[in-house]
């Protein structure tokens, strides 16, 4: 059985979701990536995303330190725990916006690990792939 992953976060030029999929690079794992579906109408992208969130045991979540304000991310991370998903969220924002980092504290606690860099959360998200299960 393949772990499926939904991909949260900006959608910036660093197209950091491909970075994701390259670096995993695993048949283990299926990837629901919103920018692939090119979606511009906001109820046809909402539907999209929950729907996908829905389908997903995992949720990686990537708050990049240039996302202007990451309300989807935070819709995302919401609605994966609400639904007891495993959340991996990788918070570079906080560490360099305090006043970001204060209002953020409620999606941080949301999660079920966080971590401060892409490569970490990709190295754990790798782990996984080797047998390691996340707690609810």
């Amino acid at each position: 059985m393949k772990t499926k992953v939904y991909l949260a976060g900006g959608m910036n030029q660093s197209n950091w979701q491909k970075n994701v999929i390259e670096s995993i690079n695993s048949e283990n794992f299926i990837f629901y990536n919103p920018r692939e579906h090119s979606l511009t109408d906001s109820t046809e992208y909402t539907f999209w995303d929950l729907f996908y969130v829905k389908q997903s045991d995992i949720l990686f979540a990537y708050m990049q330190s240039d996302n202007p304000s990451g309300i989807g991310l935070t819709l995302e991370v919401g609605y994966a725990r609400a639904m007891d998903k495993s959340i991996i969220l990788i918070d570079e924002k906080s560490k360099v916006d305090k006043n970001f980092a204060a209002r953020f504290e409620i999606v941080r606690e949301s999660a079920t690990i966080v971590f401060d860099n892409l490569e970490d959360g990709i190295n754990f998200l790798k782990k996984i792939m080797n047998g390691i299960t996340l707690p609810k």
